[in-house]
């Protein structure tokens, strides 16, 4: 049996869809069918199905044909979320500035942190692949936004087509969170939620839409 035939005789034994598998291992669905009717796999690919279908790697490649036999595939974290029910968000260290603006000065550094998968799906329409959970930095967005609040920000909504929303926002060489309102002169008013601050106009060439901030986390 080639690789795709064994791929799908798994999924039958298994009664797990395409979809579904596509799903577990982050492929789309016609990337699957066309695993499964070409009999071309990545290794990387080979070992992520392969775990997800309760089998090894030298199975699916016809090394074996004990389903049992071989070396497990290692688990990934996000093959352990997924099992959990979870999904993976990558933090950055980078605090978002909420007063004066934190500088941008590079590649920053992340971790993962898990979430309920169902839970993700309502604050998000088309998935959390575009997800990423930074933290406040200072006290012009109180009361909405508090110091050191948790903010998830969605990289896929990145064009400022409604009003008044909250956006992590590039500003020159300053990385902030604004409430923004697009003015009828073209200008962009970014706005604090703090009554003592100032909001400040600026030309759209001046902005960069890093994402919008669909929800906010805090420590009582």
């Amino acid at each position: 049996m080639a690789v795709g035939d064994r791929i799908a005789a798994r999924l039958a034994e298994l009664g797990m869809s395409q979809s579904e598998l596509a799903r577990k291992v982050e492929l789309a669905q016609p990337t699957i069918n066309n695993l499964i009717n070409r009999n071309k796999v990545g290794t990387k690919h080979l070992h992520r199905i392969a775990y997800a279908l309760q089998t090894t790697a030298a199975f699916l490649s016809g090394e074996t044909d004990d389903p049992t036999a071989g070396a497990l595939p290692i688990p990934t974290p996000e093959l352990i979320a997924e099992q959990l029910g979870m999904r993976l968000i990558p933090e950055i260290s980078l605090d978002f500035a909420l007063g004066g603006g934190t500088f941008i000065d590079g590649a920053v550094e992340t971790n993962l942190v898990p979430f309920r998968s169902d839970w993700l799906d309502r604050i998000v329409r088309y998935g959390p692949s575009d997800l990423f959970l930074t933290r406040g930095d200072g006290d012009s967005m109180m009361p909405t936004i508090l110091d050191e609040d948790d903010v998830i920000v969605n990289r896929a909504d990145n064009v400022i087509t409604k009003q008044d929303r909250i956006w992590a926002l590039g500003y020159g060489q300053l990385a902030t969170v604004k409430r923004v309102r697009r003015m009828a002169n073209g200008l962009f008013l970014l706005m604090s939620d703090n009554p003592n601050v100032s909001p400040i106009e600026a030309v759209e060439d001046e902005l960069h839409v890093v994402g919008r901030v669909v929800w906010i986390g805090r420590r009582m």
